[in-house]
């Protein structure tokens, strides 16, 4: 139906007659010669038509936005006083000779160029018209190449793609499964894959050695910008490997698709513990390009008759940390109580903060509420760890470490952006040495997954279950979670008792995992691997503030789709087919 491509076009073509199909971006009449701004996947060109040509002049006039339309015309240049710099085909444009409506459309319920003004809703329920705008086709167009690249690359390190189940049984992975109920087994129900890790190992028991997936994962959780019920992954697993290799093929392959797509020379990948990571920067996935660190302090705060701060300085699982802003002293009260607020939504009671006007003049060139509870030893102390000087504001955090953590660590990010004080383009980084488990109402949980290997052996995990580190690891890039991995457990007995401590026993363990423990006794090669989330990949580089921004058709944060109107009540008929009775709550 078409010889070229709108968005193809070019001086070169100048004199040749074609034809072209697209949708009618824009329409203008100047004095009686119809200008219509034709777009498809590639962009826009210009077609003229003039009423010389009256039965294709006449069907121009009638069309309006979003017609679809068949168009035949001769590719001529423009005088050089109306080139269009700005566009790809602005050189040229094309004189229309006949014009075809191949279907009508309504006026769209948001502007297609202007779609700010729309609501996310609106533009949600609508998105196929939300992705016709040349902005949201970018990102699809880049995320396409990106995956491009990342099987290229993969495939030329040796790496196999296989396909790995979508129903399977619902193991546990840190989220809730979406169950699918069997027909053909009634009563039984399948979950689909929160992740494709237990095929993936079983894989390398195959022999596969390299097995690469760009694999489709779907997790129950509560939703936030980078999160949604089904997301994709870069999914990768290799034998006869350690930490340093996994990590090694997958920098290299994130330096590749970066060079390759933005023609941009990542930095070396710093190390920095789990333990570091959280010490300093409050998060195992910091953004290093923001400079702000967290100051203990606890030990100067354990005597002070300030509550707020005494009590989590005494408290082992307590936290008391200082944060210097520097030339934060300008900031005003109103600004303060917002960042008070925003601590708020991490569980912080408040924002206890001091201002360092003048550090000559002594407590006098000090400013803040808390100073009359403070003894000089430590407001001296305070101010010599966080290296105040004048025109600095010194921020504060006191309770459960967790809180701390979280409160401080997002209020650093939050004010080293709006203040200025990033540095850089791109800060990746690799945490590493993280703990095993993590502690909650009297047991133990895994960290990652309960098939990742700790760093001591199984009497030393028996032993000291709270201390154990685990050969994992996680790649960070702006203080977003690019990807997470670890070396997998190769080794029945290891295996067991890792389940022991999570407080999984034989029974369950062979309920649950029979099929990958059965796998194991059958001499399984040491290995590890690495999981991509390509969706915030692509967010990233494309300079997207929510993964819904690079997710064809995407949830919303309530898990819904307001274009299919899904999750939907089904009849009554399909429930019986699978066995399954609806019983409607009564509150």
């Amino acid at each position: 139906m078409r010889s070229h491509y709108c968005g193809d076009l070019r001086a070169s073509h100048d004199g040749e007659t074609v034809r072209l199909c697209g949708w009618v971006h824009r329409r203008r009449d100047h004095g009686g010669v119809i200008f219509l701004d034709v777009r498809d996947r590639t962009g826009l060109v210009q077609v003229v038509f003039d009423p010389d040509t009256e039965d294709a002049f006449a069907l121009a006039d009638k069309v309006r936005g979003e017609y679809v339309l068949q168009l035949e015309g001769r590719v001529r240049l423009r005088d050089e006083a109306v080139r269009n710099p700005r566009m790809a085909t602005g050189d040229i444009e094309v004189l229309g000779k006949s014009v075809t409506i191949l279907n009508e459309a309504q006026t769209p319920p948001f502007e297609l160029d202007e779609y700010s003004a729309a609501g996310e809703e609106v533009r949600l329920k609508y998105r196929y018209l939300d992705l016709r705008r040349p902005e949201a086709l970018k990102r699809f167009q880049f995320r396409s190449r990106l995956t491009h690249a990342v099987r290229a690359h993969l495939e030329g390190q040796g790496f196999m793609d296989v396909e790995t189940p979508i129903l399977t049984r619902a193991t546990p992975e840190g989220a809730r499964d979406y169950l699918v109920p069997s027909r053909t087994h009634a009563g039984s129900f399948f979950a689909l894959p929160q992740s494709p890790q237990l095929f993936k190992q079983l894989l390398m028991v195959a022999g596969f050695d390299r097995y690469y997936q760009i694999a489709k994962c779907f997790r129950d959780e509560d939703l936030r910008a980078d999160r949604q019920p089904e997301f994709t992954q870069i999914d990768l697993e290799a034998s006869f490997v350690e930490e340093d290799d996994i990590m090694a093929i997958t920098e290299a392959m994130v330096k590749s698709v970066f060079k390759d797509m933005l023609e941009v020379d990542l930095p070396e990948f710093p190390r920095m513990t789990y333990e570091e990571a959280m010490r300093r920067y409050g998060s195992d996935k910091p953004d290093l390009r923001v400079p702000l660190e967290l100051i203990d302090v606890a030990d100067l705060m354990d005597g002070v008759e300030f509550k707020v701060f005494a009590g989590p300085a005494k408290d082992p699982k307590g936290r008391v940390v200082a944060m210097n802003v520097p030339g934060g002293g300008d900031l005003s009260r109103k600004e303060i109580d917002e960042y008070t607020k925003f601590v708020g939504i991490y569980g912080a009671k408040g924002l206890a903060y001091i201002k360092v006007n003048d550090l000559a003049a002594g407590a006098e060139g000090l400013q803040s509420p808390i100073l009359k509870f403070l003894t000089e030893e430590a407001i001296q102390g305070i101010l010599a760890r966080t290296g105040a000087a004048d025109g600095d504001l010194i921020f504060f955090g006191a309770d459960k470490a967790k809180i701390v953590n979280e409160a401080i660590g997002a209020l650093r990010v939050k004010v080293g952006h709006e203040r200025g004080l990033a540095k850089g383009d791109w800060a990746p980084l690799w945490v590493v040495d993280f703990p095993m488990f993590e502690e909650e109402d009297g047991r133990y949980y895994a960290l990652h997954h309960p098939f990742t290997m700790p760093k001591c052996d199984p009497e030393e995990l028996k032993s000291n279950p709270e201390g154990a580190l685990s050969r994992a690891y996680d790649m960070v890039l702006n203080g977003t979670e690019l990807g997470g991995g670890s070396i997998r457990i190769h080794r029945p007995e290891m295996q067991r008792v890792v389940f022991e401590a999570l407080g999984i026993g034989d029974q369950e363990a062979e309920e649950k995992f029979g099929f990958l423990l059965d796998g194991l006794k059958y001499g399984a090669p040491p290995h590890g691997g690495l999981a991509f989330g390509l969706d915030r990949m692509v967010m990233l580089m494309t300079g997207g503030d929510s993964i819904r921004d690079v997710i064809a058709f995407p949830k919303t944060q309530t898990a819904a789709c307001l274009m299919t109107d899904a999750p939907s009540p089904v009849d009554n008929q399909q429930l019986r087919e699978v066995g399954i009775q609806v019983r409607k709550d009564d509150k």
